[in-house]
């Protein structure tokens, strides 16, 4: 048995490994292996044996999963361990693939692992590979169901609600979640970038682990040091904020996608 992890982040890549090692013990040889990027992925893919099974996180540093797939013809069960909502995981079902929901259980892992068999039997009997693009496409859809009309800011004992039209970035300063309209006037949040992230839909971009930033707002980007991207703001705003590498491609897709 020949598992493939395609996780960007090492200390969750070795934490599964470990979880899958144990819940293993008693069954066939199993041998595993890991890659941290797309890039990564596609070579070892192109040059090694194919693998009887994979689980893969969608956001690599260097792009999405479905990048590999696009390039590599993969006919092995995919399980992917996701951070996304009900609305994606429908996404999953409907393609015939298993997901398990990040932070994962060890007993979420063995219910994947006690699929497995079901999986290799569909797969082995579809000659074609699985429709990767469906799922992509519906993820890189604007989910404005998920999205709220207003964050809710707390200043002292009154409760300000501030329409997501009018908030220009979120940011991280000094430990603190922040927001700043377009007016120029700014807010603690009680909420970190990452809920925040979930609420905003599609019309925000996370530039970077401190910047969330609405499209509103940019009016271009030029290219930085390292193959990064600085953003042109049309208010003014201190520090720059850079796109990194990784999110390069991700960025300029979004946004030649979402109008202002």
């Amino acid at each position: 048995m020949k598992i493939l992890i395609i996780e960007d982040e090492k200390a969750v890549s070795n934490d599964l490994l470990s979880t899958i090692k144990k819940i293993w013990e008693g069954r066939p040889q199993l041998n595993i292996f890991q890659v941290y990027s797309v890039k990564e992925s596609i070579n070892y893919l192109e040059t090694e044996e194919i693998p009887d099974l994979i689980f893969s996180d969608i956001q690599l540093g260097d792009g999405t999963c479905f990048e590999i797939f696009r390039q590599i013809e993969i006919k092995s069960p995919v399980i992917f361990c996701t951070a996304y909502d009900e609305f994606a995981i429908q996404a999953f079902k409907a393609n015939g693939i298993d997901y398990i929901l990040k932070p994962f259980m060890t007993e979420t892992i063995r219910k994947a692992l006690d699929k497995y068999d079901n999986l290799r039997k569909l797969f082995s009997n579809n000659t074609s590979a699985p429709n990767y693009e469906g799922i992509l496409k519906l993820l890189s859809e604007p989910r404005e169901e998920n999205r709220v009309a207003s964050i809710l800011v707390y200043i002292k004992d009154k409760i300000l609600p501030i329409k997501l039209e009018d908030i220009a970035l979120f940011f991280l300063e000094e430990n603190d979640i922040y927001l700043l309209t377009l007016d120029g006037k700014k807010y603690s949040s009680n909420k970190s970038l990452d809920e925040l992230e979930k609420i905003t839909g599609n019309y925000f971009f996370r530039a970077n682990r401190q910047f969330l930033v609405s499209r509103s707002i940019i009016t271009s980007a030029h290219n930085f040091f390292s193959r990064k991207l600085a953003l042109n703001l049309s208010i003014p705003f201190s520090p720059q904020i850079i796109v990194s590498k990784e999110k390069k491609t991700t960025f300029l897709d979004w946004l030649s996608q979402v109008t202002k």
